[in-house]
């Protein structure tokens, strides 16, 4: 027999799985994958057992149900000042990972290249290689990760189907601009370009600052694609609940792919989704200041610590630079403050191609004031 021949061959397990598995083994708190240690708004779980229990359990529709949408472009219009169409621009996916695989399978094709910014989430690349796509891997550098557009110009050229972003971003928690929308769109102008925008933290971005996603802009909307979560604005990561909003003729073209892929959403969930964002339409509103005072309570209790820091700007996710306390690299610190602090981190460098030299982890602070608390107490121990 013929041994088998990956489409994947460098990819392993990922670094979330890794650093979760050892938190379980060590007894560790664990801060490094992404999920709230407290549960989702009591309305929206009786929501849920009352749709299961009105019947509500065969298939949805496959672009998704039809209150759960209309829900979505009432928010989007009243959050982004553009509403999409419910009907043709809408489509509910499983999670955001679903919708950002079936996008880049149903707009990329072989020989096409896609820009990624590094530190890219891990499941960018898999989808453009299995596309038969030839990823275009742009550093952020550390400290600040902030794009440098001139390797971005450098960097297009006629094969460039797709430029993937992320605000904010997941691991480094920047968030794009106003200006940087601007640049891009500079740069797309002349080009045939597309463009992919995970922005599955929208409404955690703090102090004062405002979401900068492609709905704001209207050239961008019209080449893009927007991807959305509801599992990280529910505190319920497990529901596994996305959409993805694009122009008619995009949307046509993903619904081609995700027909196949996962065909349709939990009905349920859906349903209990769409009834409480109809229910209570301050929730949304509500999570920048939620987010931000558990980053400011973390940084707070690690004022005696010996890393450093500059706050998050968005996102759920802070990085601490441990320069003052160690010289290794950011892998083999992750696996020191497991061991000594019994505390789980993410390093960065996996996120790279090439990754530069880099003395940051990343800690996910969406967990109860006690958990931070007690993880910060450890952390100061290093």
């Amino acid at each position: 027999m013929s041994s088998m021949r990956s489409k994947l061959p460098h990819v392993g397990t990922t670094i979330f799985t890794v650093m979760t598995n050892r938190a379980r083994e060590l007894g560790a708190i664990n801060l490094a994958q992404g999920f709230p240690d407290f549960d989702a708004p009591g309305k929206l779980k009786d929501l849920v057992a009352y749709h299961v229990a009105a019947g509500h359990n065969q298939y949805a529709p496959m672009i998704g149900v039809a209150k759960l949408r209309e829900q979505i472009a009432a928010k989007l219009g009243a959050s982004y000042g553009r509403a999409p169409d419910a009907e043709k621009e809408i489509t509910i996916t499983l999670g955001a990972t679903e919708a950002i695989f079936s996008t880049v399978l149903a707009l990329v094709h072989p020989g096409d290249e896609v820009i990624l910014f590094d530190p890219s989430y891990d499941s960018y690349e898999p989808a453009v290689i299995l596309a038969g796509g030839t990823p275009i891997r742009i550093p952020l550098m550390p400290p600040s990760f902030t794009i440098d557009w001139q390797r971005v110009k450098d960097a297009l050229s006629t094969k460039t189907r797709l430029v993937m972003i992320n605000t904010p971003h997941n691991p480094v928690a920047t968030i794009f601009r106003t200006q940087d929308l601007e640049i891009l769109a500079d740069l797309l102008r002349p080009t045939a370009a597309l463009v992919l925008s995970d922005e599955v933290y929208e409404h955690m971005v703090f102090d004062g600052a405002t979401h900068a996603g492609i709905l704001t802009h209207a050239e961008l909307a019209s080449r893009g694609v927007a991807i959305f979560s509801f599992g990280k604005t529910m505190h319920a990561t497990g529901w596994r609940v996305g959409y993805a909003v694009a122009r008619a003729d995009i949307t046509r073209e993903i619904r081609r792919v995700h027909q196949f892929n996962t065909f349709s959403i939990a009905t349920p969930l859906q349903h209990a989704i769409a009834d409480f964002l109809e229910a209570a339409p301050g929730h949304n509103a509500s999570l920048a200041e939620l987010y931000q005072r558990k980053r400011d309570l973390f940084l707070e209790c690690l004022r005696g610590s010996r890393f450093s820091w500059k706050p998050a700007a968005g996102s759920y996710f802070q990085l601490l630079d441990f320069s003052a306390i160690a010289e290794t690299s950011d892998v083999e610190f992750a696996e020191r403050v497991l061991l000594e602090a019994r505390v789980a981190s993410i390093p960065i460098s996996p996120f790279y191609a090439n990754p530069p030299p880099i003395r940051a982890l990343r800690f996910c602070f969406a967990k109860n004031d006690a958990t931070l608390e007690e993880a910060a107490e450890r952390l100061c121990s290093l």
